[in-house]
């Protein structure tokens, strides 16, 4: 039996640990190195050697149980720390932490500090969020809260996460984000972090495979060959590999692309959106204390984040920023344009808030992907895929499976992959 795995994410690379020894299995990862969204640069150290830092922001939550037994079966659990990570919010040209009660006291007026503590609180209460999958996140927040409170501290959020999809977003997807987000204590959030990177639980997830007799591969897939109902191969790099099951891991509108039948018909039409994740080496530190930095002004991204607030400098010997977008139209100018000019314009709005930003950089890296995250809007719950198509031998796991719904996760892309590969042995 020859199950061959399209996309070495992390959901693909968990299902490909899943599947029995003794099966042959091919992770064809388009990229040089596997990790997906959870990929790393290697950047070369101040003094010697090098480090790794994710391309893209990443870390934990308590709730994350499966990823957690994972990193600990594969011998990295001494790596995973408990760190408090700060936030803040930037309006009218200052940063306000958010951690304390009195300081959001001090950062909004007294009744939109209620009546958020208020939404809070009912938010947690719920248990079944399928109800709200077909009511709008604002339409939910003002009638639980008030249009202060959602004007003030939803819209931006909502805008720098979303832009001109806000509006779609349910209640469903908000439910769920502030469930994840509610591990806050007097200090601020508590989240868990591999120290050195979640790049070594890439690798040792690899090693894994490869150890079982399986094969991680860079290659870029052209064509699923389907015949009689039934799955018989696909087109990588232009040769044609025979396999007897696939296991996608792209998004739903990729996937109709290199294949001629559809598994699911209209219910694959999900939505999703592009990020612009730039990073930069600094000289020093930028803000005091604040990790995670949410905006309320009018510059071309949406959060700050200030790796090294959070993670010790020493780990690398110069401090980290993360600066990031979210965009829903591949014709917008942070995907279209070089990565210079989308650095540029970075940089402007990041003058605008911290006067002399530029003289701290030292390097910077951009990476942009169009699909890397779904639109949580309305109706969505309907249109989660299943992890068995109606192709025999087909099968699909990732951001669109049940497992991230109603908010995507690095445990819920790692869930997503074992049950897939769970449901396969079925």
């Amino acid at each position: 039996m020859k199950t061959v795995i399209i996309g070495g994410g992390l959901a693909g690379l968990a299902a490909a640990y899943k599947l029995p020894a003794g099966e042959e299995v091919v992770v064809i990862e388009k990229e040089p190195q596997a990790g997906g969204m959870a990929s790393s640069y290697s950047i070369k150290a101040p003094n010697s050697g090098s480090y790794n830092i994710e391309k893209y922001y990443h870390h934990i939550f308590a709730g994350d149980k499966e990823l957690i037994s994972l990193i600990e079966e594969l011998g990295l659990g001494g790596r995973l720390e408990w760190l408090r990570g700060s936030t803040g919010y930037f309006f009218g040209g200052n940063i306000h932490p958010m951690n304390t009660p009195v300081e959001i006291l001090k950062a909004l007026p007294l009744m939109d500090v209620a009546r958020l503590t208020w939404l809070v609180l009912k938010a947690k209460s719920i248990k079944d969020t399928a109800p709200f999958d077909d009511i709008t996140a604002k339409e939910w927040i003002i009638n639980t809260a008030g249009e202060s409170v959602y004007n003030n501290f939803f819209l931006p959020l909502l805008s720098s996460k979303f832009g001109e999809n806000k509006e779609r977003v349910s209640a469903a997807w908000l439910l769920g984000r502030v469930r994840i987000r509610s591990n806050r204590g007097t200090k601020g959030e508590r989240l868990g972090y591999m120290r050195g990177g979640f790049n070594a639980l890439i690798e040792k997830m690899t090693d894994n495979i490869r150890n079982k007799g399986g094969y991680v591969i860079q290659g870029n897939v052209s064509r699923i060959e389907v015949a009689a109902g039934s799955v018989r191969g696909l087109t990588v790099d232009g040769k044609l590999i025979r396999c007897d099951r696939i296991i996608s891991t792209v998004s739903p509108h990729t996937l109709k692309k290199i294949i001629d039948v559809q598994p699911l018909g209209p219910d694959m039409n999900i939505s999703y959106q592009g990020t612009a994740c730039a990073l930069f080496g600094l000289k020093e530190k930028v803000m005091e204390d604040v990790y995670w930095l949410n905006i309320k002004e009018d510059v071309p991204f949406g959060a700050v984040i200030e790796h090294t607030n959070f993670i010790p400098v020493s780990d690398y010997g110069e401090h980290l920023m993360y600066v990031t977008s979210y965009f829903q139209d591949p014709g917008c100018v942070l995907f279209k344009s070089g990565e210079e000019d989308v650095i540029e314009l970075y940089l402007g709005g990041l003058e605008k808030l911290f006067p002399g930003f530029r003289k701290k950089v030292k390097w910077w890296r951009l990476r942009r992907d169009m699909d890397t995250a779904p639109v949580y809007e309305t109706g969505y719950g309907k249109k989660v895929l299943p992890y068995k198509t109606n192709i025999k031998g087909l099968y699909l796991a990732g951001m669109f499976s049940e497992a991230n719904y109603p908010e995507r996760s690095m445990n819920g892309s790692i869930v997503a992959g074992f049950r897939c590969a769970e449901t396969m042995g079925l």
